[in-house]
């Protein structure tokens, strides 16, 4: 039996496939300011508008691009050439995710990339194609000191495609 005062299942997001794991969605009992729903949740990220709406969008309005469309707002930036649904799927109904600087959204085989969250040294250890490229941007010393939680962190990406890893990484 369903629990009548449970949320629907969250959308899907295909260039982010687990926005609560990466933080970018969190639990909430606040009122979207896009649809005024109660859903269970919002949107925890940046949000690039002149509407101040930290904390105040639903996953729902991301994903259907009503939240984009009404406030004329973006979420993340798409570094590198695809087509151009793909960079609005990925800009505007998608939840993009906090950095040290501006974020971007990694591309590999003419597709956005699907983001996996922040990545330490141990979380990117398992992904030696990610390191590689890690190493070449910063040096071999450089990854020792990357920290999920802390800085310089990096941020991980996987290929919907070939299943590359990806990331770069920032720091203030």
């Amino acid at each position: 039996m369903t629990d009548p005062a449970a949320p629907p299942p969250l959308p899907y997001f295909p260039y982010h496939p687990d926005p609560l794991a990466t933080g970018s969605l969190v639990p909430s009992r606040t009122r979207c300011a896009c649809c005024g729903q109660r859903r269970g949740y919002v949107y925890a990220g940046p949000v690039y508008a002149v509407a101040d709406l930290s904390h105040a969008l639903c996953p729902w309005c991301l994903a259907d691009g009503s939240a984009a469309a009404r406030y004329e707002a973006q979420f993340t930036e798409v570094d590198g050439r695809v087509p151009a649904d793909v960079v609005r799927t990925v800009e505007q109904r998608t939840p993009g995710f906090g950095g040290w600087q501006q974020e971007r959204w990694l591309t590999h085989c003419e597709d956005a990339a699907a983001f996996l969250g922040r990545a330490g040294i141990r979380e990117l250890t398992p992904h030696p194609d990610a390191l590689e490229a890690l190493a070449a941007d910063f040096g071999e010393e450089f990854l020792s000191v990357l920290d999920a939680d802390g800085q310089p962190t990096a941020y991980l990406f996987r290929c919907r495609h070939c299943a590359r890893h990806l990331a770069y990484a920032d720091f203030t």
